[in-house]
């Protein structure tokens, strides 16, 4: 029996870091001693106090049943409440707050309330790769927005041609930026919102890594920027403010009616995130936030570690204000792709290629701060010895 698959799946290229999975495993087992430095998965725990309140949630019987897709009310308090310590927002939990299992699911989802055929989606390239896989299976066309140093990683949103314009219904960002660790002004933020409103352009940050900051830089909320409310969206996760990435857990705030839709899109799709993860998410949340300086110092000790040594060794990179990612120029003579290759195959060095999170992205590379000090000494040390 043969069984075809549809067309929207057949042209999906095979998702990035399921193929840098497969390259390591295939090192594993000829018994590479392999450091991985690709997927962004935190190698430190979940705060001990985060992990006592799940194992009291788990064991009440009333969190056995089938919870609310939009997040139960005390989550939905607690990210509000967080939202305005943080940013200074004012949000409703009721209509302004929705749970959602893990940003990236939110992300994909919230497209089928407003995308489909010939509708536009503007993605920044080289971006996280859900943001055109959402617009696919939408039915939807996606326009990508080149994101290129000498605009200092920021789309310019002037190239982007009326006609494209006129058919957008979504634009997606992202700062702190993955996978070039840029950061966004505020006065990037207020040309979005103007752009937006002149267009009618529904705008989708993605903030998974706002709390992942150094050297005394805060990075803003997109929804504080005046007018920010009228169009925008924002997700945010607590994958990697605290280690949580196998716990599923984010939230999205802002416009009533995008959220509505996105809770529309969810009470269709899913029945919502365990009930026990939204009480431990609640004390992740309410807690004092010394947990996350802590981690900040210790990724600020990792970031400068290898900057420092890429830089010693004749790479390129940029020293990150955010996130725990380093994006670096690969040597002259190299393609994202062969550098890569020749870091696993002479090294036992998984890092990300800059070309798979899109075609600006080649001459690149990418590495994840998720390894501790000494591994990331073993790593320059192995670099010196391959170039």
């Amino acid at each position: 029996m043969k069984f075809e698959l549809t067309k929207r799946i057949k042209s999906l290229p095979p998702y990035l870091f399921v193929e840098l999975d497969r390259k390591k495993q295939e090192a594993l087992a000829k018994g590479v001693d392999v450091i991985d430095l690709g997927i962004g998965d935190p190698d430190l725990p979940t705060p001990d106090f985060v992990v006592e309140r799940m194992i009291e949630a788990v064991k009440k019987p009333s969190n056995h049943r089938y919870p609310s897709s939009e997040g139960s009310l005390a989550f939905r308090k607690a990210a509000a409440q967080w939202c305005s310590r943080r940013f200074g927002l004012d949000l409703d939990p009721a209509s302004q707050v929705c749970c959602v299992i893990g940003s990236k699911e939110a992300i994909a989802h919230f497209p089928l309330a407003f995308v489909e055929g010939e509708t536009v989606v503007l993605v920044p390239t080289p971006g996280y790769p859900v943001y055109h896989i959402g617009t696919l299976f939408c039915g939807g066309d996606t326009y990508y927005m080149p994101l290129l140093e000498e605009n200092d990683f920021l789309p310019d949103l002037s190239a982007i041609p009326g006609d494209v314009a006129e058919k957008a219904k979504i634009m997606w960002l992202n700062y702190p930026n993955n996978p070039t660790a840029a950061c966004a002004t505020n006065e990037f933020f207020q040309q979005v919102v103007d752009f937006a409103k002149s267009n009618n352009i529904i705008v989708c940050h993605d903030a998974a890594y706002s709390e992942m900051t150094y050297d005394g830089y805060v990075a803003p909320s997109f929804l504080e920027t005046p007018g920010a409310m009228d169009v925008g969206i924002e997700f945010h996760s607590l994958s990697k403010t605290f280690n949580m990435t196998g716990w599923r857990i984010g939230f999205a705030v802002g416009n009533p009616e995008l959220v509505a839709a996105l809770k529309k899109v969810k009470s269709n799709v899913d029945s919502g995130q365990f009930e026990a993860v939204q009480e431990a998410a609640v004390a992740a949340l309410e807690s004092d936030q010394s947990f996350v300086d802590k981690m900040r110092a210790i990724y600020t000790g990792r970031r400068d570690t290898l900057v420092n040594g890429l830089l010693d060794i004749g790479i390129e990179a940029n020293r990150p204000k955010a996130t725990f990612y380093v994006w670096f120029k690969v040597p002259q003579g190299e393609t994202s792709a062969s550098f890569c290759t020749k870091l696993l195959d002479e090294a036992g060095i998984v890092c990300t290629p800059g070309n798979g999170f899109g075609d600006p992205g080649e001459g690149y590379a990418r590495m994840a701060l998720t390894v501790d000090q000494r591994r990331l000494e073993e790593v320059l040390e192995r670099l010196r010895n391959v170039l």
